[in-house]
């Protein structure tokens, strides 16, 4: 038998903690008000949760993964994790200048800013990143805002409500 690889492990592991949580949520309390149970959200991100673990341990069992490193040797230092530091500095950005821009434009910054950065370092991608951006968090911001009835945050610079 071959040796576990990591995707395999971790793939069991969310299994088994999508069990355990699918089976905390048998337990969630009733109300008498609402039209559906409470715990039925809980239950179906947990479904969609578990279909995606299913997806992840079929594919870490029937195509094992291949390592590949740059110029041969493992990355090292920073480097290996500049995605994430980009990421997590630019969302410490976005929160720091939500009062200002709000949500809407505070997004559509986040969302640029993190594809520009992250994806092919090519100016003529700019246009599809600023549509992508603009497309994406505007339409997640009318589901919220005109869909759910959320009150999101406006911001000094553009005031919708």
């Amino acid at each position: 038998m071959a040796r576990l690889n990591r995707d395999t492990l971790i793939a069991l592991l969310l299994l088994v903690f999508c069990g355990v949580m699918i089976s905390a949520s048998l337990d969630i309390e009733e109300t008498n008000y609402g039209t559906m149970q409470s715990s039925v959200w809980p239950q179906v991100v947990l479904g969609v949760l578990t279909v995606f673990c299913l997806a992840m341990l079929g594919q870490s069992v029937l195509k094992p993964s291949v390592v590949k490193t740059e110029n041969g040797g493992g990355s090292s230092g920073l480097g290996r994790y500049r995605n994430a530091i980009t990421v997590y500095v630019l969302f410490f950005l976005f929160l720091v200048t939500l009062p200002y821009l709000g949500m809407l434009l505070g997004g559509i910054g986040f969302v640029f800013l993190a594809l520009t950065l992250l994806g092919e370092p090519e100016l003529k991608r700019v246009p599809l990143h600023l549509a992508v951006a603009v497309g994406t968090v505007g339409l997640m911001w009318s589901i919220f805002t005109f869909g759910l009835g959320v009150l999101l945050p406006d911001g000094e610079l553009l005031q919708l409500n």
